[in-house]
Parts: structure tokens; C-alpha cells; sequence
């Protein structure tokens, strides 16, 4: 049997949370285990703090979240919420419990959303998308990949923040094959160049990164930075 995917979803619109509701309870491979309006409600909740339902603070719709709910896999958060949090102060909270994020918000705003995923948000959805390919982007983010939308796509391509280093296509596609899981010898051979060579072109991905304040030295820092930067077609 599949593992059930936990989610949660921060909003402050409760029509949009009544049909998530209603969504996803469709779905049997995902179990809606909380709603709240902000990430401070979310967070209370799981430690069994704060009760839902009429008159908790901030409530905008009936809650689910028993007290002291465990971390759900995967967090819908809204970009910008009433009670005036900071996006990426949102997502480092909610990154801190081991919740995956996935951003979603009413327009494609190009500048937030390349902060969010500076942030640690797992992929960016607007929210006219429709159930099939929000079901695709939680089951994607519960695996370990990203979420990619064309709003993220667009994004990432357009984004020239000095944070993001300038890879040329070589150094790009070694840092794509070892980052994937390949040796850095198969990684040359794929390319057509020696060991020494690719080796080269990997310690100026890292120097780059370096250098835009991003330090990156194992693997994992790479893999990171594939996923953060969503080089791989995202």
C-alpha cells in the first residue's frame, strides 16, 4: 500500500481552504490534517497550544488539526497572508519543523517568487491551476523533487540576482550528472572530456557559488543548489 501524504495548508481566504477541503478528500493518497490562517496558528496547534474552531485567534474556518499533530509531509502556504508575515520568515518556521513548502499565491509574481525558493520553498504554484496538477506538485515535493510550474520556470530563467551564479553549458551539465548521483568519471565520460577536466569545471561551480555568498563543498550542497536554482528544467 502507498504511504499517505500528510498536508496542511496556511491561508487566510476560507473559501479557497473550503475547497482545498473538498479537494483533496478526494484524493486517497493524501490526508488534509490541518488548516490554519497564518504560520503561528500552524505551528501552535502542533504543539497542542492553540485550539481550533470559533474564537481561536486569527480563525477564519473550522479547523482539523487535533492538538499536537505531527509535522505534515507537505505545507501549502500562501504567499501573503493578513496578519502582514514576512514570506521567507514563513518558510524558514515552517522548514524548521521538516515540512517540505510548497508556495501558492494569486498571481506570478516573478520577484517573490525566486525569495521564496532563495528561502527553501520547494516550488511556487498560482492558484488557478487545477486539482490534477496541485496533486502532481505535493506528490513531486513528498518524493524529494521539486515542484515545477511555468510560473517557476519563468522565473528562475529571468532571475539575474548576483545569487544566482552565471554557469556556462558545460559546467552546468557536470554539475547536473554528479549532482544526480553519477561519479565524476561517468559524469566525464557522458561529456566527452577527461576526469581532470570535469573536475576543473566542477571546482568553478563551486568557486562561483562562493563567491555569490551561497558556499557550497559536498554533493549534497550541490544537489541543494541544483534543486534552489531548479537547473534541471524547472
Amino acid at each position: 500500500m502507498a504511504r499517505v501524504i500528510t498536508v496542511a495548508v496556511v491561508d487566510d481566504d476560507r473559501m479557497l481552504l473550503d475547497g482545498l477541503r473538498a479537494w483533496l478528500g478526494g484524493v486517497p493518497e493524501l490526508r488534509l490534517v490541518a488548516t490554519a490562517a497564518t504560520v503561528g496558528e500552524l505551528l501552535a496547534a502542533a504543539d497542542g497550544h492553540l485550539p481550533y474552531g470559533a474564537g481561536a485567534p486569527g480563525y477564519t474556518a473550522p479547523g482539523i488539526a487535533p492538538a499536537g499533530i505531527a509535522p505534515p509531509d507537505i505545507v501549502l502556504l500562501d504567499l501573503v497572508l493578513r496578519d502582514g508575515s514576512a514570506p521567507t520568515d514563513n518558510i524558514r518556521r515552517l522548514l524548521r519543523t521538516g515540512s517540505r513548502v510548497l508556495m501558492i499565491s494569486t498571481v506570478p509574481d516573478r520577484s517573490r517568487i525566486i525569495e521564496a525558493i532563495r528561502a527553501g520553498a520547494d516550488g511556487y504554484l498560482t492558484k488557478d491551476h487545477d486539482l490534477p496538477t496541485l496533486v502532481t506538485a505535493i506528490k513531486d515535493l513528498a518524493t524529494g523533487r521539486g515542484a515545477h510550474s511555468p510560473e517557476l520556470a519563468f522565473a528562475c530563467a529571468h532571475d539575474s540576482s548576483p545569487a544566482r551564479p552565471r554557469l556556462s553549458p558545460r559546467e552546468r551539465q557536470i554539475l547536473l550528472d554528479y549532482a544526480s548521483g553519477m561519479t565524476l568519471k561517468s559524469a566525464a565520460r557522458r561529456a566527452g572530456i577527461t576526469v581532470h577536466t570535469a573536475k576543473d569545471y566542477l571546482d568553478r561551480v563551486k568557486a562561483k557559488y562562493q563567491q555569490a555568498g551561497r558556499p557550497t563543498y559536498t554533493k549534497l550542497d550541490l544537489a541543494r543548489r541544483v534543486r534552489e536554482d531548479h537547473l534541471d528544467g524547472g
